[in-house]
Parts: structure tokens; C-alpha cells; sequence
């Protein structure tokens, strides 16, 4: 089995920043590419940041987010700054992940983390 476990996620003011780390642990042969997706109250999910071979990142966040990683550890990290009240969503991690028992790769998803932006 793959697990994908988020941390990080919690209440910050306008202008604040947050860290959020997604830790994938399990029977995994390789990882391909690790990522970050939001979904809002009413809206649906949307990409935030992915890493692999290249980065990528929604314009609303770009120059705001930065993604990175550690394969060593499995882990993937979305630094944020500057966080506006329109990012408070419900973050997701995912990852697309060849397990020890596929034949190809699987896309996974963690738990979710809420962020909420307030004053």
C-alpha cells in the first residue's frame, strides 16, 4: 500500500505564510511526479503546483507558492507567502507513484489540509 500524509495546513492572516509537507510512504518502487491541488467551498478541485522533470504552478499563485522536494525522503513541500484570503481552500497532495505491486504508475491522493486566510 501507498499513503500520502499532509501536514502544515491551519489559520493565517492575510499576508502570512504557511508550509505545507506531503510524506509518501509505503511499498513504492518510483515516484514520478509530486504535486499540489486546492479545492474551495463550491468550486472545483484545481492544479496549485506539480514538480517532477519540471515545475509548474497556477497563475494565482505563481511568484507567491514555490514547490519543492526531497526525494531522499519522499517528500514534497509547498512553501506559501503573501497568502490572500482567496486561497483558503482544502490543499491536496497527490503523487504518481509505481508501486512495488504495478505494472505502472498510480496517481495517489492524501487526506486534504484545510488553509483558511483570515484577518
Amino acid at each position: 500500500q501507498v499513503q500520502l500524509v499532509e501536514s502544515g495546513g491551519g489559520l493565517v492572516q492575510p499576508g502570512g505564510s504557511l508550509r505545507l509537507s506531503c510524506a509518501a510512504s509505503g511499498s513504492i518502487f518510483s515516484i514520478n511526479n509530486m504535486g499540489w491541488y486546492r479545492q474551495a467551498p463550491g468550486n472545483q478541485r484545481e492544479l496549485v503546483a506539480t514538480s517532477g522533470d519540471s515545475t509548474s504552478y497556477a497563475d494565482s499563485v505563481r511568484g507567491r507558492f514555490t514547490i519543492s522536494g526531497d526525494n531522499a525522503r519522499n517528500t514534497v513541500y509547498l512553501q506559501m507567502n503573501s497568502l490572500k484570503p482567496e486561497d483558503t481552500a482544502v490543499y491536496y497532495c497527490t503523487a504518481l507513484i509505481k508501486p512495488l505491486t504495478s505494472t505502472r504508475p498510480i496517481r495517489y491522493w492524501g487526506q486534504g489540509t484545510q488553509i483558511t486566510v483570515s484577518s
